[in-house]
């Protein structure tokens, strides 16, 4: 069996992460979506919050299971018995980052693979971070999303002025 790991903070999940993990989804057995809980990042959603949305919006694949993780993923990854490190790139400012960090992965676990996904074009200009500001301002992100989280988002609304 095919195992993957799909990390990532998802804070929120978004559209081009459910493409990704969708896709992941027909390459792979299993693909194990990891919500990685970084205590350094500043997150606007909890660990537990991050969790539920990633569950709620992938509950329709069938060989997903999601987990949170703390620590090295690389170590987290291999304990799972994953093979394959699931990533998207969406321009091309993704590409020396991605690259730099499959090589120390590589260099930390030889026997973990790094697959790097190009996300669709619809939906490349999706970032997690562009959406909070999005939701932040009162802008409509329910297309940027998949439905469990555009209600979660409508919080984030600051008063204006």
């Amino acid at each position: 069996m095919k195992r993957a790991i799909f990390p990532a903070s998802f804070d929120p999940m978004t559209n081009g992460h459910l493409d990704l993990a969708t896709r992941a989804c027909t390459l792979f057995d299993e693909v194990v979506i990891a919500v990685y809980k970084n205590p350094d990042k500043r997150v606007v959603f909890s660990w537990d919050e991050r969790i539920a949305m990633v569950l709620e919006s992938t509950a329709h694949l069938t060989n997903v299971r999601v987990e949170g993780f703390t620590g090295l993923m690389v170590e987290y990854a291999v304990r799972i018995g994953a093979e394959v490190i699931v990533r998207g790139l969406r321009a091309g400012s993704d590409f020396e980052g991605e690259f730099q960090m499959a090589l120390a992965n590589r260099m930390l676990a030889p026997s973990l693979e790094t697959i790097c996904l190009i996300g669709s074009q619809h939906l490349m200009f999706i970032s997690s971070s562009r959406i909070k500001e999005i939701a932040r301002l009162g802008g409509n992100v329910a297309n940027l999303v998949p439905p469990p989280v555009a209600p979660r988002l409508a919080g984030l609304r600051q008063n204006a002025p």
